[in-house]
């Protein structure tokens, strides 16, 4: 049973705008405070959120518009359930776009950006050895992050973060896969080999062979449930 979404005052969040009360509540989704098929009652935001019902009516129509969340005429707000299918194609989207900003990525690096990636390439094999899975797993999102960072690409950057956004729980899923941190470790590392390297065209590949990988994983996923 999904937890009773929280109505505990937030002092730092008073006042908020509707772009404030949209992205608190992103992130509060993103966290798994909301899950999906959970309602979102508009008078418990309100409280929440500390705001007026137009800021949340607005907040969610534009989570709505990003995929987050589903409204529906006389039954309100929900958070967005997304079928596995449905995250194999969003994943397959996601695919493309990174490798275009990986490769945007090796063609703008710098030293210092390049000395980043060393280290979170170090750290998340660190983590691999020391068997702490959930320390990986929010390595693996810093290093994309950066990646994102260092392309520079505003376009591509929203859509991605849009897209990962609408499977963020299937991504947790993957992560909980036995082995799956050792498979992808090594595919990171040539992400990162390829960007230092100011290599575009191996930067591009080595992306999408890594998130070709995330698809057939959760494939794997699917089939094993069915």
């Amino acid at each position: 049973m999904a937890p009773e979404p929280s109505t505990e005052r937030r002092p730092a969040r008073a006042g908020n705008t509707a772009v404030q009360v949209r992205d608190a509540l992103r992130d509060a989704i993103l966290k798994g405070e909301y899950l999906p098929g959970e309602r979102l009652v508009e008078a418990q935001l309100c409280v929440r959120m500390e705001t007026s019902r137009f800021n949340v009516r607005a907040a969610l129509a534009d989570l709505a518009a990003e995929g987050l969340v589903e409204v529906q005429r006389n039954r309100g707000a929900q958070v967005r359930k997304v079928s596995m299918a449905e995250a194999v194609e969003i994943t397959e989207v996601r695919m493309v776009v990174e490798g275009l900003i990986a490769a945007r990525a090796a063609e703008l690096v710098d030293p210092d950006r390049a000395t980043e990636l060393d280290e979170i390439g170090v750290l998340m094999r660190r983590a691999v050895e020391a068997g702490e899975h959930r320390r990986y797993s929010d390595l693996n999102q810093r290093l994309h992050a950066l990646v994102r960072e260092i392309a520079g690409h505003a376009t591509a950057d929203r859509i991605v973060e849009t897209l990962r956004g609408q499977i963020v729980r299937h991504q947790y899923m993957l992560s909980l896969v036995p082995g799956r941190p050792e498979t992808s470790l090594p595919q990171h590392e040539r992400i990162i080999a390829a960007i230092r390297g100011r290599d575009p065209k191996a930067a591009e590949a080595a992306m999408r062979e890594h998130i070709s990988s995330v698809i057939e994983a959760l494939r794997a996923i699917d089939y094993l449930g069915s």
